[in-house]
């Protein structure tokens, strides 16, 4: 055998080993992707529960006019909770922007918080946020039993708790509406109902 021919065969040997090595792989991802479930929001147990009517809130909001939350009406309203010294708030800020845009049809987003109203007037305008209505309730906060921030609350139209949770990026507040869609109190509650529809 020539040289010129037993390297041919090497190198078809190796592409066909390569071939079951990245269909190997490819197999690996798949199980893992089926097994890894998407992370949604980090509920808290404490405050209005999900399912249940939230207090009624009127609210003068710092960016002009008054907020109603809890109250009877036909959109869905965010509540996001933030701070002025808040890093993750302030790289939400985008992304709130995006889903006002995206889901204006049928969802309010409010910013809310507490401390001293000259501060969060100079971060409203720092941080472009007269678009949103803000308001400033330590109450609103205790109501909700908001430890930690960000965070967010999802109200319906009849003024019902749909979902609640800490939101660190774009898909835990995404994991708030896809839970409200799913008539499931949180995403990995639908994952766990979904893995037991498929056993």
């Amino acid at each position: 055998m020539s040289p010129l021919v037993f390297a041919v065969i090497v190198l078809w040997a190796a592409l066909f080993a390569l071939a079951v090595v990245i269909f190997a792989l490819t197999r690996q991802i798949g199980i893992l992707y089926e097994r890894i479930a998407p992370v949604g929001a980090l509920v808290n147990d404490s405050g209005p529960k999900i399912g249940e009517a939230t207090p009624i809130f009127e609210l003068s909001s710092l960016t002009g006019g008054s907020v109603s939350i809890g109250a009877h009406g036909a959109r869905s309203t965010v509540v996001f909770f933030l701070s002025t010294t808040c890093p993750i708030c302030k790289k939400m800020i985008p992304v709130l922007r995006s889903v006002q845009i995206a889901e204006a049809s049928w969802l309010d987003v409010v910013l809310a918080s507490d401390g001293d109203e000259n501060k969060h007037r100079a971060f409203i305008e720092k941080a472009g946020l007269a678009v949103f209505p803000y308001v400033l309730s330590a109450n609103l906060g205790l109501t909700y039993r908001v430890q930690k921030i960000p965070f967010a609350v999802l109200i319906d139209g009849d003024g019902i708790v749909r979902a609640k949770g800490l939101i660190n990026n774009r898909e835990h507040l995404e994991s708030l509406f896809t839970a409200a869609e799913t008539a499931n109190s949180t995403i990995q509650t639908f994952e766990e109902s979904s893995a037991l529809l498929r056993a």
